[in-house]
């Protein structure tokens, strides 16, 4: 699927936006074909400039279509000594935001005061031809009053977790200090290769909102890549982000600062791997 033309995408005149197939690739959205459905299907066509856009998005969202069934539902697996198979353990988009919004539903409302989250396919979208919207739609969370914001990353086919730590607070704090924490499953990958583009993202976020803030010293808001447990299974790295949301939210202290005991709970035995295992079965059989 990925290696059609854009023009096929949005030639058939004669295809409804209200077809099968377009209501199937709308729902998806984990590439830039399954995006250009979700335009297509839009009460309007779309224009030349928007089709390109879209067509420059393929090279930075990976497409799993084709790993899950559309009409039959996954068998599930009820025994805690079974492994889930390879080939059933990759998330796509939809199926990732679907259990990320349950997971927030069913939050204290303690915690809701404290935590928010973006759109998983926000940070693509911005390294794309979208960024201007995509700084629009973040200025609608209110990111800098959320004492913790999870960014969702998928990129070169991979998925890890940036959280951005005390926005809101003074730059200089030492006891809420302003931080930003990359959470890696996969660390062979050098996750610090995504800081500049990590720093460009979080400096528009402050520009586009108007704050105050020097960009000198936005410049200097540490990012820091905690050692957390590595994934096992090379499928494995979208439920590690799901996986490591749900910790972080259980365990997340009320102030955090860099200058205090960090990386405070992310150390070796906040995790393990039974957990895990039970973790990402509930997660498949939820988007099952």
């Amino acid at each position: 699927m990925g290696t059609r033309k854009i023009q096929d995408v949005f030639a058939s005149d004669h295809d409804s936006p209200d077809s099968e197939v377009w209501r199937q690739y709308s729902k998806h959205r984990s590439c830039w074909v399954h995006l250009a459905a979700s335009v297509h299907a839009l009460p309007r066509r779309i224009t030349r400039q928007e089709a390109e856009d879209i067509r420059r998005f393929e090279f930075t969202s990976p497409c799993f279509w084709d790993d899950f069934p559309h009409r039959e539902r996954s068998k599930r697996v009820t025994s805690d000594k079974t492994t889930i198979p390879k080939q059933k353990r990759k998330l796509d988009t939809d199926m990732f935001e679907r259990y990320l919004e349950s997971l927030w539903r069913n939050l204290s409302e303690d915690k809701k005061t404290s935590f928010t989250y973006l759109d998983s396919l926000w940070f693509a979208l911005y390294r794309g031809t979208t960024k201007t919207k995509v700084l629009m739609w973040i200025k609608k969370k209110n990111i800098f009053s959320w004492k913790y914001v999870f960014v969702p990353i998928v990129c070169w086919h991979h998925w890890s977790l940036l959280i951005l730590c005390n926005l809101g607070e003074n730059l200089q704090s030492k006891t809420r200090t302003p931080c930003m924490l990359l959470l890696d499953s996969l660390e062979m990958t050098d996750p610090k290769r995504l800081e500049p583009d990590i720093r460009k993202f979080l400096l528009d976020i402050y520009r586009s909102e108007g704050r105050p803030e020097k960009e000198e010293l936005i410049s200097k808001i540490p990012l820091l890549v905690p050692k957390v447990p590595q994934q096992r299974n090379d499928e494995d790295c979208g439920i590690f982000v799901l996986y490591f949301i749900n910790l972080f939210v259980e365990c997340a202290p009320e102030n955090f600062s860099i200058f205090e005991g960090y990386p405070y709970f992310m150390k070796q035995n906040w995790f393990n791997y039974q957990g895990f295992e039970r973790f990402c079965k509930k997660v498949l059989s939820f988007c099952s």
